[in-house]
């Protein structure tokens, strides 16, 4: 289980547009199912030492997706949206197969009426994505983000079954058919964790041969108190800064555009004075939140996962959205600068870092307000970034002089 892909619906509000309790949810991350098929050995749900998943049913409830449908059209009337966006998540959502999916879609849709344009997208492993699943998410204008790390040794490497067998197989399969033309319309692209133990370039150009329209490189969920693989808070290093730095130069300098990478474009973005798209880079603020199968609604569920935090307890059966967003941890996750740590606020690329994932920032007895634990890789990123585009400008201004 991973994050979805987010493709934005539209450029976000800026951060000091409004209070935190006052921008509303745009995007609606539903937990169709509650288990997987895979038993990839870095998937923060499962991996991280909280267990709640256990005590909820596997798959959402048509009682539970009428009562998601009905919130969200509450919430879309409340705050006047012309469009949001409805990710269908898991553990493994194909797992609930094609008639619960599509009941999900079609009973949001009507919910919502057809003022609100609602954007689907569904992010899989790919295992189960077969041609009557893409004829379906062709019928009802889903696109689809497929879980890969690279090519069959790279990929099998984490990604496996609950009886130790490599998914590359599978999931290749599954991308060629996503990539033909019928299904083209339908792919989001592929996310990919990062591994500081692959070698980056080739990481890409594996992906290439996937034909993918983007990637989103996905940075190990941790915190202070939970470091990720390689990263020691305590030193000065930058390894995974170093392995994106890597990737970057080679998706930079192709001489033709290949896919695109949305977290270097959306660097690119905030370097040139626009908001960011992508939660974790610039200072807009989270427009997303997750219903589980039984109807919890959680503020983020890596959140949880990684900190223990982010359970609301509330539910869509007796509580409406705007209630989640009133709650001290969801101001505190939507309230951009304010929210950030003194170290944040006094460093010279905080417009376009934002202090990074809001997850990533706990540390055990502290709380949030802290730096990222990616402190140091993403100013690493970001002033190679912006080195680069200060490169290329200089010379292009030379060149016309």
């Amino acid at each position: 289980m991973t994050d979805p892909l987010r493709p934005a619906l539209t450029d976000p509000p800026p951060a000091a547009a409004a209070s935190p309790g006052s921008v509303p949810l745009r995007q609606f991350i539903l937990k169709v199912h509650g288990r997987c098929d895979l038993a990839c050995d870095y998937c923060y749900l499962y991996r991280l030492g909280e267990q709640r998943w256990r005590d909820r049913p596997p798959v959402m409830s048509r009682h539970v997706v009428d009562r998601t449908a009905d919130r969200i059209a509450e919430h879309a009337e409340r705050h006047g949206l012309s469009a949001l966006e409805l990710v269908l998540h898991g553990g493994e959502p194909l797992l609930a197969g094609a008639d619960r999916l599509a009941y999900t879609v079609r009973r949001v849709r009507a919910a919502v009426g057809p003022d609100v344009t609602v954007r689907v997208a569904i992010q899989t492993n790919g295992v189960r994505l077969d041609r009557r699943f893409l004829d379906l998410f062709r019928q009802l204008d889903v696109g689809v983000g497929v879980s890969v790390d690279g090519g069959r040794e790279l990929h099998d490497r984490h990604r496996r079954d609950h009886r130790g067998r490599g998914s590359y197989r599978a999931v290749s399969r599954a991308l060629a058919l996503l990539a033909e033309p019928r299904y083209r319309r339908q792919y989001l692209g592929l996310l990919c964790t990062v591994d500081l133990d692959n070698d980056p370039v080739r990481v890409y150009e594996e992906l290439l041969a996937f034909r993918p329209p983007a990637i989103d490189l996905l940075l190990p969920h941790g915190s202070w108190s939970g470091p990720p693989p390689g990263r020691d808070p305590r030193s000065a290093d930058a390894p995974y800064g170093r392995w994106l730095v890597a990737v970057f130069d080679r998706w930079y300098d192709a001489p033709a555009r290949e896919t695109g990478i949305r977290l270097f474009e959306e660097v690119i973005r905030v370097l040139f004075g626009r908001a960011s798209r992508l939660e974790g880079i610039g200072s807009g603020p989270a427009a997303s939140i997750v219903v589980e199968t039984d109807g919890a609604i959680v503020e983020s569920d890596h959140l949880v996962a990684v900190s223990g935090q982010g359970a609301t307890g509330l539910t869509v059966s007796t509580d409406g959205f705007d209630a989640a967003l009133r709650l001290p941890l969801a101001r505190a996750r939507r309230g951009g600068l304010d929210s950030l740590s003194p170290a944040c606020r006094s460093c010279p690329v905080l417009e376009v870092c934002g202090g990074g994932l809001f997850s990533h920032r706990y540390r055990a007895g502290v709380g949030f307000r802290n730096p990222s634990v990616y402190c140091r890789d993403l100013r690493h990123l970001i002033d190679h970034v912006h080195h680069r585009l200060i490169g290329d400008v200089r010379r292009l201004a030379g060149s016309a002089a």
